[in-house]
């Protein structure tokens, strides 16, 4: 099959479906692979890299997409991505249409299939082509948050782990999953005071086990309204699969918080889950409300491609291999649940409610 790799247009994307390594297995695998030219650079690898390979480089998106069967990206398609793509194409990337209905209602015109990576489902509930972003979300959402405490920047100019005669920076971090459970870790080992809110209990033992200074709590309204009103940091990571994040922290309860403290969206991809946030890009990454910094940018993993494009790779390569490989892929269930849209037609069902 022609594998094609186009260029992330998104702002500041820098990641890369796949890496030249990733790219030569195909190719020895007998699939013919093209990459828009320069569509590595921002991860350090140069189109020579991939060509010694056996991969072909297109001259620009119309010449790649023309070529490509199965297209293989990272974000979401955006306007000149749309362009190009075809019924017959095979789309294979994070769609997250949940919150994207005008995107959901162009792909359905288009006729195409697309799979998407947060939607591949292992019969246990995993979701292994998303865990590896929500990983690197989780780092970057408390290391973003640390930053934008810092006074010249805005925030309350609070160290969250503190220091002998100092209080610790109070930490709220909503979902104990990949990337909240990763959140939590990082803000724990900084000496923060952590709340962890998660519904499942076995998660809420993992994040107990963290440490001393790490509390795990079912989100009910009032006691989520006090820990957030503490907080110097809230981070929200919540998930529901294919389906647009419910709003876990209200406009009222933002209110409570200091002038100064930060949130950090993670959960913005899927719409957001708290009431107050907007999609933001790394361009302009942040904004105030209620004199409380908001960082909701979309494409987080974004800022650290070259750590990023490898972790997605390795992710997505069998995967990759089985739709190029196999005609009878959708016979797979991890696959089959990662059909979003197919010929004109919604098919995950956390997407029927879209009214679409």
């Amino acid at each position: 099959m022609r594998i094609g790799v186009p260029r992330e247009t998104k702002t500041l994307e820098g990641r890369v479906a796949l890496v030249p390594a990733a790219a030569g297995d195909l190719v020895k695998r007998g699939h013919e692979v093209w990459l828009e030219t320069g569509a590595g650079a921002s991860s350090g690898f140069g189109d020579e890299q991939y060509t010694r390979l056996g991969v072909r480089i297109a001259p620009d998106a119309a010449a790649l997409y023309d070529r490509g069967e199965l297209i293989v990206k990272v974000k979401e398609p955006i306007a000149g991505d749309l362009a190009h793509l075809r019924r017959d194409h095979l789309l294979f990337c994070y769609l997250h249409l949940a919150a994207e209905p005008a995107l959901t209602r162009r792909l359905l015109e288009i006729g195409l299939t697309g799979v998407a990576f947060e939607t591949v489902e292992l019969p246990n509930g995993d979701l292994p082509l998303l865990a590896p972003m929500s990983v690197i979300a989780g780092k970057l959402a408390v290391q973003v948050g640390t930053h934008l405490l810092h006074q010249p920047l805005g925030g309350k100019g609070k160290l969250l782990g503190g220091l002998p005669a100092t209080e610790r920076g109070r930490v709220v971090v909503f979902g104990a999953g990949k990337a909240g459970g990763t959140a939590a870790a990082l803000a724990a080992a900084e000496g923060a005071n952590v709340t962890v809110f998660e519904m499942r209990h076995d998660r809420m033992d993992e994040m107990m086990r963290l440490g001393h200074n790490v509390t795990a709590l079912y989100p009910y309204h009032d006691v989520v309204a006090r820990e957030v009103a503490a907080a110097d940091l809230v981070v929200g990571a919540v998930l529901v699969t294919g389906a647009r994040a419910p709003h876990v922290m209200t406009r009222d309860m933002l209110a409570g918080m200091e002038p100064g403290s930060v949130v950090v969206d993670i959960a913005i991809d899927q719409g957001g889950c708290f009431e107050t946030s907007r999609p933001t890009t790394w361009k302009d990454p942040t904004y105030v409300e209620g004199g409380v910094t908001h960082f909701c940018v979309t494409n987080m993993p974004g800022a650290v491609p070259q750590t990023s494009s490898q972790a997605i790779c390795a992710a997505i390569l069998p995967w990759v291999n089985r739709l190029a490989s196999d005609p009878g892929w959708r016979s797979d269930g991890a696959l089959a649940k990662g059909i979003n849209v197919d010929a004109g037609k919604l098919v995950h069902p956390a997407l029927r409610d879209m009214g679409l």
